[in-house]
């Protein structure tokens, strides 16, 4: 296989990973806040804050992902 193949074939498994990765903790993230809502709905307020804030970070870290992604592209 040459360089550009297996540069291609990382970027493809790396977008692939950041965006299955960042679903599946966006899911985990939502489900534990609305579970916790809904246990004590008097901190309804705060918890949204902090669901907010961890999936900017989620979100954050996907687009490192793209990115690299592209910066990989650059080299073929």
């Amino acid at each position: 296989m040459t360089s550009s193949g297996i540069i291609a074939l990382a970027i493809a498994i790396m977008m692939g990973l950041c965006v299955v990765g960042t679903a599946i903790g966006q899911g985990l993230v939502a489900s534990k806040t609305m579970d916790a809502m809904a246990r004590q709905p008097e901190i309804a307020g705060k918890l949204q804050t902090a669901m907010i804030l961890a999936m900017g970070l989620q979100e954050a870290l996907t687009i490192y992902g793209l990115l690299i992604a592209f910066m990989l592209v650059g080299k073929i």
